[in-house]
């Protein structure tokens, strides 16, 4: 069996012109990422690995999951195949994966995510925002086999502010 968290990036900043890839956090992506980093706790495996997007945003919002989940920074991996938006590319990162790990918390992007999420998991999800949790659960035994998965939980900040 195999576990795969699916985190998207928290809120970017729009606020200096720069490269896409060198945009950080704002202030609103920040409080998200802690919100929605303190509400997992309960629904994370016992032992995974951690993997994410070297875009600024994405380390930043994994440096707060990682604080506030006592994740050692040391063993996140930066993954540079990891700044796609697209969903094939995606799938084909994730199937890559050691069969060593049964469980994956992955930090990207959004198309990839959400498309993602909509081809693996077994119901709808219109758009994973910003911040955004989704955690699947696959039968397969190898990474490469996965197939149609269960979506086990999904936290979007959404939930957690009403």
């Amino acid at each position: 069996m195999k576990n795969l968290i699916l985190i998207r990036h928290a809120k970017s900043s729009w606020d200096t012109p720069q490269k896409d890839i060198d945009r950080p956090l704002s202030r609103r992506g920040i409080g998200d990422a802690h919100l929605t980093s303190h509400a997992v706790d309960q629904f994370l495996p016992k032992t995974f690995i951690v993997w994410s997007s070297p875009a600024k945003r994405a380390k930043e919002t994994a440096i707060i999951y990682a604080q506030n989940l006592s994740i050692p920074l040391e063993t996140i991996l930066y993954k540079e195949d990891l700044y796609t938006f697209d969903e094939k590319s995606l799938e084909k990162i994730i199937k890559n994966c050691e069969n060593k790990y049964d469980s994956l918390i992955l930090f990207g992007h959004n198309e990839a995510i959400t498309n993602f999420v909509n081809k693996f998991g077994d119901c709808y999800i219109d758009n994973v925002p910003t911040s955004g949790f989704v955690s699947l659960k696959f039968e397969e035994e190898d990474w490469k086999n996965i197939q149609k998965g269960k979506i086990i939980k999904t936290i979007f900040p959404s939930q957690l502010k009403s």
